[in-house]
């Protein structure tokens, strides 16, 4: 970012653009007359942009003949105080309470509720009567009953806010129908709507909080957040296309102009500074500040350098500057610490500033601020493999908005920055051939500042692979991603803490991807963040994949503070290994309400061929001694779900009311229903079934360690809104179904025996890349974990998991002082496939040997024919056994893929079967060949 010294010269300079290009008068947000004939133009040859203008002239044609027939008939569904006049506004806490007072006009109506969420049903504006205004509130229907009843307006949601900006919009669109058909039908239409709004809110004041708490200082003119503010952008469009034709209709332009500064003060002086909002207002003010004069046409000297000041160079309590705004994010990653679905918005909300700002000065602005692209392009690493993002916090599962990368499309095109707008067309273009994007304009901004076609680039038939990495860890909102395989064949773990804004309770949750779904994904937010369903369960730990304590674990949601920590992890985030057959992190996390230690070991391994499996080591104790139990909770995607013996055939589970708030348990237990349970020791295994239309059945297969004072259960969960028709994590099929939901429950200590299971994803008629699964430790060291996968070939992968880097396991013919070791061996081949070694100071297995001089490194040794492909991440000793009878090796060493050096191994003098090598470093490629 360049320094604040820069900025402000180049602050000054668009100032200075700003107050010339002011002498053009208006339009001038989105367009210009002096532009007016190229907009025309391009309006008859770009067929995305004749679709929209089309649609408003088709849509505003009955209106225009309601209005034509009757005056009043649109003006007249204005919510507003028509028979009382109040101009004062008093509100209880997020909810409207009474206005009182009397103005000269009739008052805009102030929001009813914050809380969205409703059980009426807002009217048809063609059946809201005209000029409502009733002490008893709104008659509306139940949306369950149907029966009409009168309410109070706090129970209304989002109707009364609703109606006046669906109303604004016609406005709006008729306005800017004036501007390109200079048919005065359109003008007549908007002027005594936009007219009464204004006047009407010219003499209202802003909303008082009878509480005087939080809700005074968030709370906007006509809404109960600044950041709903949306009905200003149609009033200020609509002024700025309409200008010319007001003055002429002597309209009273000051008091718009008054209107607005009230609006731009109410939301510099309210709102939450330190996150999303703060940007979202920022568009809101550029919007004030770019249809303003300047500062010296206002008595009070508000006019447009006042709000370009306040948007992005001077801080203030509510309002921080975009210039320090871009601090927040973390300037490595280019990660907002915020859920995924709201970080995005953000990088939008930025792009639509920095394009409006640049349409006025012609400077480039976006150039002076690189975090903004380096965050769009940061995105990526948010994605499932099918190109949708995660779902941890108030997260949904959704493509990337193409609108990001269509503004810096339009950025790269003014200022011939032809590399990288060709990068970035060519990923529209998948999102195109995908069917996940329609190139199309959905609104006035995204007319004027698309570009009329996309630059032909070359097909990148691997553009999301490109843009993201095996692994990717963003500490400010606690997230870390693994990713392997590709195609049908693509795994990926989301692990999550409780970090940054919008963030969930949740521990250590996970969503799994594989067979083309996010098979186990977390749950969403809830009908609306005020509402129960919300507080009591989606927000909460059994909404999630994660491990619950006592049955309360908990704390606060929304602003979290309870990142994990990463402590292991393979590969180095952002790097593509050599050994490309496995990924692993391992973090820790500290329960404060139930005082537990919890650690969760993922890895995802790929199989012989190119499917794989994922394993999950969830260990979990409380800090105490003592009784304690610890709930393991998974959902998966499916429509039934048994628990198999180790035969593969269905236990009988009981029908059982264990679990729930009765027993002292979060209120989110009440949530389950039809909860089955089965008590065993054994190992088990937990078969989820997906359905769907013209497809093979979709199984996944948990392998499942066994453990005294151990129950299994089954039960459907709420359906999981992080799902969303038309999606791509999940097929349409199970959208809004209830989710199936295994628990694990310990009434012990899950610690040094802790959950261990193998996830094993596959499709009906296809090959199951695992026979068989089984889990024991040693006698000697308890918490080791030793997990025997074995595949369909029969070749098996053994894991050796210790808690810690310390740990120390010995046995005959194994010695590990580290974190985890995984071998392949195939059937009847005494070599091994490969081995994998990490957070590791000492090995020895199967005739290898790897020593480090005190620093734990990750190596990884896998064979090819008579060589063995070796990297690691730090010096080692290896001492490797003959191979098929051969006592001589060489070793040769690569650095950037050039030959750098080669010696011969020596024969150990402790055991003559053995060639010592040593690596004086780091090396990504190292052979040794037989």
């Amino acid at each position: 970012m360049k320094s604040l010294v820069i900025y402000i010269m180049v602050f000054m300079f668009f100032g200075s653009t700003l107050m010339m290009a002011q002498e053009t008068g208006h339009p001038r947000i989105y367009a210009t007359n002096a532009s007016k004939s190229d907009f025309l133009e391009s309006i008859k040859k770009v067929a995305w942009k004749q679709r929209l203008v089309d649609e408003k002239v088709e849509k505003l044609e009955k209106y225009l003949k309601y209005v034509e027939n009757d005056p009043t008939w649109l003006v007249s569904r204005l919510q507003m105080n028509w028979k009382t006049k109040h101009d004062k506004v008093f509100l209880k806490g997020g909810n409207f309470h009474h206005s009182e007072g009397n103005a000269p006009v009739p008052t805009v109506r102030f929001s009813g509720t914050r809380d969205w969420a409703t059980e009426y049903s807002a009217p048809k504006l063609e059946d809201i009567e005209p000029y409502f205004d009733d002490p008893r509130g709104y008659y509306l229907a139940d949306k369950k009953t149907k029966v009409k009843e009168w309410v109070h307006p706090s129970k209304i949601g989002h109707a009364i806010e609703g109606t006046n900006r669906h109303i604004m919009s016609l406005v709006e669109d008729a306005a800017f129908l004036y501007w390109v058909t200079g048919d005065k039908k359109y003008a007549e239409f908007a002027k005594p709507v936009y007219d009464t709004y204004i006047e009407g809110m010219y003499y209202r004041d802003a909303p008082i909080d009878l509480e005087n708490g939080n809700q005074q200082r968030i709370s906007g003119l006509a809404t109960f957040e600044v950041i709903h503010e949306k009905i200003l952008i149609s009033l200020i469009t609509t002024y700025d296309f309409l200008h010319d034709y007001f003055k002429q209709e002597k309209l009273n332009l000051d008091h718009s102009a008054a209107v607005f500064q009230k609006w731009g003060d109410q939301i510099v002086n309210n709102g939450i500074p330190d996150n999303n909002w703060n940007l979202f207002q920022a568009r809101f003010l550029t919007y004030v500040a770019l249809v303003l004069e300047r500062d010296n046409a206002y008595k009070n000297g508000k006019g447009r350098e006042y709000f370009l000041d306040r948007t992005f160079d001077t801080s203030t309590e509510r309002q921080l500057s975009i210039n320090e705004s871009l601090l927040v994010y973390d300037q490595e990653t280019g990660m907002w610490p915020e859920c995924a679905s709201y970080s995005v918005h953000v990088i939008t909300t930025l792009l639509n500033i920095f394009t409006l700002l640049d349409n006025a000065t012609n400077n480039n602005e976006l150039s002076n601020f690189p975090i903004i692209e380096k965050a769009a392009l940061s995105s990526f690493q948010y994605l499932f493999p099918s190109g949708y993002t995660v779902g941890f916090g108030d997260s949904n599962h959704k493509p990337l908005p193409p609108e990001n990368f269509e503004l810096l499309i339009s950025n790269y095109r003014k200022y011939q920055n032809e590399e990288k707008e060709g990068i970035i067309s060519g990923l529209l273009d998948q999102m195109i051939a995908k069917g996940e994007y329609e190139r199309k304009a959905d609104d006035l901004f995204q007319l004027f500042f698309y570009v009329n076609e996309l630059k032909a680039s070359e097909k990148n038939e691997n553009g999301l692979e490109k843009l993201t990495s095996p692994t990717f860890y963003a500490s400010n909102v606690s997230m870390f991603n693994q990713r392997l395989g590709a195609g049908n064949d693509a795994m990926m773990v989301s692990t999550a803490g409780s970090y940054g804004n919008h963030s969930h309770v949740n521990g250590i949750s996970m969503e799994l991807f594989a067979n083309k779904y996010v098979l186990g994904p977390d749950m969403g937010k809830g009908s609306s963040y005020w509402h129960t369903d919300h507080r009591e369960y989606y927000s909460r730990f059994p909404a999630h994949n994660t491990v619950v304590v006592d049955g309360i674990s908990d704390y606060n949601a929304m602003r979290g503070y309870h990142p994990f920590k990463l402590e292991n992890y393979f590969p180095e985030v952002s790097v593509t290994p050599t050994f490309d057959k496995l990924t692993y992190s391992k973090v820790s996390f500290f329960e404060p309400k139930a005082q537990a230690d919890q650690q969760r070991f993922t890895a995802i391994i790929k199989g012989k061929a190119s499917k794989g499996y994922i394993l999950d080591v969830f260990r979990s104790k409380k800090q105490e001694a003592g009784k304690q139990r610890h709930d393991y909770f998974y959902h998966n995607l499916g429509q039934s779900l048994d628990i198999l013996d180790s035969n593969s055939k269905a236990l009988q589970l009981t029908a059982t009311n264990d679990f729930g708030s009765k027993q002292g348990d979060l209120k989110a237990y009440d949530y389950l229903t039809d909860k089955k349970k089965v008590e065993t020791s054994k190992d088990v295994q937990a078969l989820f079934r997906l359905r769907s239309k013209g497809e093979p059945d979709n199984l996944m297969k948990v392998w499942l360690k066994g453990s005294e004072n151990q129950s299994i259960y089954t039960a459907l969960a709420p359906k999981a809104n992080v799902l969303k028709k038309g999606g791509g994590t999940a097929p349409a099929d199970v959208v809004g179904d209830p989710i199936q939901t295994l628990i694990v429950k310990r009434n012990e200590s899950a610690w040094e025996n802790p959950f261990a299971m193998v996830f094993n994803p596959y499709f009906v008629g296809e090959e199951n890349p695992i026979s068989h699964v089984g889990f024991s430790n040693f006698k000697e060291n308890p918490s080791t974990q030793v997990i025997n996968v074995t595949l369909s070939d029969n070749s098996i992968d053994q894991i050796i998991l210790n808690t810690t880097e310390e740990d120390v396991v010995e046995k005959e013919g194994l010695y590990q002082k580290g974190l985890v070791s995984v071998t392949r061996k195939s059937k009847g081949i005494e070599n091994l496939d490969y081995f994998f070694i990490s957070g590791m100071y000492k090995y020895i297995q199967n005739g290898w040997e790897v020593f480090t001089s005190g620093v734990p490194v990750t190596l990884s040794v896998e064979r090819l024919d008579n060589t063995f492909v070796i990297e690691s991440d730090g010096a080692v000793v290896i001492r490797a056994p003959f191979l098929d009878g051969k006592t001589s090796a060489e070793l040769r060493v690569y650095e950037n893929s050039e030959l750098v050096a080669t010696r011969q191994g020596q024969i150990n003098r402790s055991n003559p079967e053995q060639l010592e090598f040593r690596l004086s470093k780091a090396y990504s490629k190292v052979l040794i060949v037989f």
